[in-house]
């Protein structure tokens, strides 16, 4: 429980549903800026968990905050500092998801006699005549969080509950004003990384890496054939397919295609530049299948926010080797591939990281 409408809304259903519920609140790290607390951002503050307490007060079930602050440091922080220095993109919901949200809440679980795991996210769950367990996308196509949960076992999924999976946000707002949570119903929505309520990762990386000036120095920006064009501020400041902030100009519009940690090079060029015909992900979880063919064909999601595009898979060693029907713009490491299959494309086949 966040202290949001999500998770207070899938209290309300489950409750209704005869289940008997035991609320728990993560307190994640110790940072909390001024601005996180004057946007009441979810997990991001004291009040957000006095909130989730409350509600579960109100709706008459014991709750507890579990202190994960060093967990969420050695991994999911630890996660995020090492994938921007190493030069890729990194996506720490999907690292919190399976490392906290299920990994330390099925500890939890089992310490408190509790059978199933439920959440607020948008997703719903499926098995086949064998019992294998897999994830299909939320009815909300805008709200479907299917990408941000990839990395969930088959023991997970065994032991987790969706109930808004079948609904859309606007009928969760309308539900929990109809229960008299009115104020709830309208608390909008952050889009921010929790433990960077400012959206400014810069920053964060220089406050939180010891010698990070030092370590991460200036260096230059070159274009596709090498040519120096100009000093950039260190390169885990520059991600995939980045336009704005550069500090270079040009006189015509230039994305980063590239990044080289080793020489300490940031590759710019233009849109075209950021296509690509294919991409291989690693640390791979198969989901609705143990195992593909190669050529299988799936739709395949590259960033959240992204259309998914056509595709085919193929094996390639440890890796999958993802082949786009029509060229994809900004394919960036670090960031997830989810693949999706089924007669209507709602089926997670399979996911990994792009590498």
């Amino acid at each position: 429980m966040s202290g949001g409408i999500d998770s207070s809304v899938a209290a309300i259903l489950l409750k209704e549903q005869g289940y008997e519920l035991v609320g728990a609140t993560y307190r994640t790290f110790d940072s909390i800026s001024r601005e996180c607390l004057a946007k009441e951002k979810g997990c991001c503050s004291v009040d957000s968990i006095m909130e989730a307490r409350r509600m579960a007060q109100d709706m008459g079930f014991e709750h507890h905050i579990i202190d994960l602050r060093q967990t969420f440091r050695e991994s999911v922080i630890a996660d995020f500092i090492d994938e921007y220095l190493h030069g890729r993109t990194p996506n720490p919901c999907v690292v919190c998801n399976s490392e906290i949200k299920w990994g330390k809440l099925q500890e939890v679980a089992d310490a408190l006699g509790c059978d199933y795991i439920a959440t607020g996210h948008y997703a719903r769950i499926s098995s086949d005549e064998t019992g294998r367990f897999y994830l299909r996308k939320g009815v909300d196509a805008h709200k479907d969080q299917t990408y941000f949960l990839w990395r969930l076992t088959q023991e997970n999924l065994s032991r987790t509950l969706f109930p808004l999976g079948a609904m859309t946000k606007a009928e969760v707002r309308t539900l929990a004003a109809a229960h008299g949570y009115v104020k709830l119903s309208q608390k909008s929505e952050s889009q921010e990384i929790c433990f960077i309520p400012d959206n400014d990762y810069r920053h964060f990386l220089a406050a939180n890496v010891e010698g990070y000036a030092e370590r991460y120095p200036c260096g230059v920006f070159v274009d596709t054939q090498g040519r120096v064009l100009g000093r950039h501020k260190g390169y885990p400041n520059y991600t995939i397919g980045q336009r704005k902030g550069l500090g270079i100009a040009l006189g015509k519009p230039a994305y980063v295609v590239r990044i080289e940690p080793e020489t300490n090079r940031v590759v710019l060029g233009e849109r075209e530049d950021l296509l690509s015909r294919s991409c291989r992900i690693v640390r791979v979880n198969m989901m609705k299948l143990p195992d593909f063919i190669d050529g299988m064909e799936v739709m395949a999601k590259l960033r959240y926010k992204s259309r998914p595009g056509l595709a085919t898979i193929w094996h390639d060693g440890d890796a999958v080797r993802i082949d786009f029907r029509e060229p994809v713009e900004s394919v960036t490491p670090g960031q997830s591939a989810v693949l999706y299959g089924g007669d209507d494309w709602q089926d997670v086949i399979c996911a990994g990281v792009i590498c």
